[in-house]
């Protein structure tokens, strides 16, 4: 049996299990998660997270604690169900850098071109048992109320797609309007690159490349993969320039009125479910999922690391003197902070 059936067979078993617990006796407390991708744990590393930590945190508890799952954006934008986590109305939701954005800036500091050297500092920095995470949760939770959970790269090192032409050269961005998240700092790194940036949300995504609003789009190669990316665009080009967070966060006010030993199995849960988030990640990534199965129907290209040179002296300083502008001392300082655990992981 391969790991993803395997994975299927555990979920599948340890929420029937969940159910029957549910229908013995009724929950004392429970957390709604909302996220913008996939249910099924195989296609989505928030799918994988939230189905892990449903039936770890339901069978740890008793049946005490019920976990409901609205998975695909079914509670609205990524921001919305932000907002609703922040207003209480929702306890939980794994959200883009995009969505956290809008309700705390200072996540663009991740932003820097080709800062990250590979997927294992990546873990490192990003991850609440580093310097760098431990500063930047307790200042988000400081400023929003919103605890976090955890945080993970969003699918991995991002690429970008259009359907215009390959991208090889500095050059070839000219003139292509990419979607971006709502990020400033996305929007700085691809104008710096001669192209046009698009900001839209994740839900507009699909039908403004379809319709040509936008020319092509950047994120991870699992995201490419689920999204159906390959359906309207023609051309795949790893540039790996840029890696994002997906940040799991949870109602402070919420948090706090938990007991102890909910506390505890929450904490536990939420970081296996993590690590389960990773591992999909990376498995997709390598699988018939993930670049086999764009390549099939889209030119893929991967750019030269001299020619990713020229792309990181074009976007950096561009994207640094906008934190500076936009920040601030306290976006310098988080910047700097989040710098000096790449060096130490490096």
């Amino acid at each position: 049996m391969s790991f993803i059936s395997k994975l299927k067979t555990l979920t599948l078993g340890a929420a029937a299990l969940s159910l029957m617990a549910g229908s013995a006796l009724a929950a004392d407390v429970t957390i709604r998660i909302g996220h913008l991708n996939p249910a099924d744990p195989t296609e989505s590393h928030s799918g994988a997270m939230t189905a892990v930590f449903k039936s770890l945190v339901e069978t740890a508890s008793g049946g005490d604690i019920e976990v409901k799952l609205f998975p695909n954006g079914q509670l609205g934008k990524d921001n919305e169900v932000i907002q609703q986590v922040r207003d209480g109305i929702v306890e939980s939701a794994i959200s883009s850098a995009g969505g956290i954005a809008q309700h705390y800036p200072l996540v663009g500091v991740f932003d820097i071109p080709f800062a990250f050297p590979n997927i294992y500092v990546s873990n490192k920095v990003m991850s609440l048992d580093s310097d760098f995470g431990k500063k930047f949760a307790a200042d988000m939770e400081a400023k929003t109320g919103l605890h976090t959970l955890s945080m993970l790269d969003s699918g991995g090192f991002f690429a970008f797609t259009n359907s215009k032409k390959p991208i090889k050269t500095v050059e070839d961005m000219e003139g292509l309007r990419i979607r971006t998240m709502t990020l400033p700092t996305h929007q700085a790194m691809v104008n710096s690159l001669g192209g046009q940036a698009t900001p839209l949300p994740w839900a507009e995504v699909y039908t403004a490349l379809q319709t040509g609003v936008a020319d092509g789009q950047m994120n991870p190669i699992p995201i490419i993969a689920f999204a159906k990316f390959d359906e309207v665009q023609k051309y795949l080009s790893i540039t790996n320039h840029v890696i994002t967070p997906y940040i799991w966060t949870i109602n402070k006010d919420f948090y706090e009125g938990l007991s102890p030993e909910h506390k505890a199995i929450v904490d536990w849960a939420a970081e296996v479910a993590t690590e389960s988030g990773r591992g999909i990640s990376r498995i997709i990534e390598a699988s018939s999922k993930g670049l086999p199965k764009l390549a099939e129907k889209m030119e893929v290209n991967a750019v030269t690391p001299e020619e990713a040179a020229k792309f990181a002296a074009s976007a950096q300083p561009a994207v640094r003197k906008l934190i500076e502008e936009n920040y601030g001392a306290e976006g310098v300082e988080m910047l700097n902070a989040m710098l000096a655990d790449i060096d130490k992981y490096k």
